[in-house]
């Protein structure tokens, strides 16, 4: 008996409900690691977090409290420390181990440095391991800032909370609910009105302009997270990297590797969806920003610490100054 078989006779021990394997079932023994909590952040080395971290550590984490917590400076603190964040069931791969630490590789965010994807470390407990037996199950993509999980279709019993843009199978639709897959819970019950489905990841339409502005003008007034690609906070390549991954297109997670690929777009070219960047040294230097064109001279972005996602004019002091070009990942 394979340990995909073996699963499906404990399910039908432990519970009286389970009759036979969901029609998209499909036994597979290749093992994968996805993350098994709402979000979690990567970071530069093991155990350099603090005290006041510790809501974005433990298992489950909360990630709400974490951001809420946090002074302007013990944000500002996280500059250098955490370099990237990973959502509920994302895959991901196993580089090492430190202790209670593992470092890993989030598969879907490009980096040039990695070719399993973004590197970082995060606690053992935040990962778990699953075997792909739902990967031919329709999908569901969060599509409101904060969905929530439920134990069954009654809204007292929540779960969990999980971000834009977290993708979970679908194993039945019932009403206004839909029964999805979580990495190591069970079934839990997701709101249709909060989610897009999908036959898989690939048959995602691609989007208009307007799609991908209207869904990043969903987090207007968020605080900033360095870091951050969840609807708890963004960074600035954060936020642009989730709508864009919402929408079917993959684009890198950093803005500096952002600003590299794509098509080059001269500035009274620019359209709305357009990725504009900006760069130190009058624009000339390395790119350390980036925001979302949005037409009319202005651009969506998440600024720093200090503030919330907001849009302003492209011609607005430090960003006339320093602006670096644009990039089209919109065909």
């Amino acid at each position: 008996m394979t340990k995909s078989h073996f699963a499906i006779f404990l399910a039908r021990i432990l519970n009286p409900e389970f009759k036979q394997p969901f029609a998209c079932y499909q036994p597979d023994n290749a093992k994968t690691y996805v993350v098994d909590v709402q979000v979690t952040s990567l970071w530069k080395e093991p155990n350099k977090a603090r005290k006041v971290d510790q809501p974005s550590l433990s298992k489950p984490v909360d990630m709400a409290k974490w951001t809420k917590s946090m002074t302007t400076a013990q944000k500002q603190w996280l500059v250098g420390k955490v370099d990237t964040q990973a959502l509920y069931g994302q895959e991901v791969s196993i580089l090492k181990t430190s202790g209670n630490w593992v470092q890993i590789a989030v598969k879907d965010q490009y980096v040039p440095h990695q070719k399993a994807g973004y590197p970082g470390w995060v606690p053992k407990s935040h990962i778990t391991e699953q075997y792909p037996n739902y990967k031919n199950c329709p999908i569901a993509v969060v599509d409101v800032p904060i969905a929530s999980l439920y134990h069954d279709a009654n809204t007292s019993r929540k779960f969990m909370d999980i971000s834009y843009t977290t993708i979970l199978p679908i194993i039945k639709e019932e009403g206004n609910w839909l029964h999805v897959q979580t990495p190591a819970n069970g079934v839990k019950y997701l709101r249709k009105q909060d989610v897009k489905t999908f036959q898989n990841y690939a048959s995602i339409p691609k989007p208009t302009q307007k799609d991908i502005v209207n869904d990043a003008k969903m987090f207007m007034g968020l605080p900033y997270l360095w870091a951050g690609t969840s609807g708890f906070g963004f960074d600035c390549s954060g936020i642009i990297h989730s709508v864009y991954k919402n929408h079917g297109i993959l684009i890198p997670r950093d803005s500096f590797v952002q600003a590299v690929n794509g098509k080059p777009v001269a500035k009274n070219q620019l359209q709305a969806g357009d990725l504009v960047f900006f760069a130190y040294s009058g624009g000339k230097g390395k790119v350390y920003h980036v925001g979302l064109y949005i037409g009319n001279g202005q651009m969506l972005h998440a600024p720093n610490s200090l503030k919330k996602v907001e849009i302003i004019s492209l011609n607005t002091g430090v960003y006339k100054t320093n602006y670096a070009g644009a990039r089209r990942y919109l065909q």
